[in-house]
């Protein structure tokens, strides 16, 4: 015969696995992704800072110590570099059948929602970092451009979708 601690484990162990499963089955049908330029929001800066999906706050001690290893100028996009980055990405997208709803090039990061492809999360944003990499250093940007990796969040209803854009779309005034 179990103990009230034994159930009470099992029980919670039953809903956990429950709601692994509703995660599960949900469709995911877009995204938003985030990156930054080279240098503009490091770890500890005074506006929080993201890794591994979670937010953190501010670290001065950090952020000094993550401006000394700095390899490279900050890069802070001008209106024709943001015109540059925002078109390469568009033109990629149509060439591999991605869905845009909305993109925000601002001068320190890049704001993309996107529907599901064919494309993994992963490809698509190496894909347009790299594309737009390369047409800025066509235009006479040199160095590191973007900071390593990306920020990305699910989309699963259509509803997500329209907040993702409304946030997005924000960042274009």
């Amino acid at each position: 015969m179990q103990d009230d601690g034994a159930k009470h484990e099992i029980k919670i162990a039953l809903q956990i696995k429950q709601k692994y499963y509703s995660i599960m089955e949900r469709k995911l049908i877009g995204y938003m992704i985030t990156w930054t330029t080279y240098g503009t929001w490091l770890q500890g800066d005074e506006r929080g800072y993201v890794k591994d999906g979670i937010i953190l706050p501010a670290n001065d001690k950090l952020k000094s110590a993550n401006q000394e290893q700095q390899k490279f100028q900050t890069v802070k996009l001008n209106s024709i570099q943001k015109q540059i980055v925002e078109e390469a990405i568009l033109q990629e997208a149509k060439r591999i059948e991605q869905e845009i709803p909305a993109i925000a090039v601002c001068s320190n990061h890049v704001h993309i929602v996107a529907k599901v492809s064919s494309e993994s999360i992963e490809q698509a944003a190496h894909r347009y970092k790299r594309l737009s990499s390369f047409f800025l250093r066509e235009a006479g940007l040199d160095g590191k451009i973007w900071s390593k990796g990306f920020d990305k969040r699910f989309c699963f209803t259509d509803k997500d979708i329209e907040q993702k854009i409304k946030y997005v779309n924000g960042h274009k005034s």
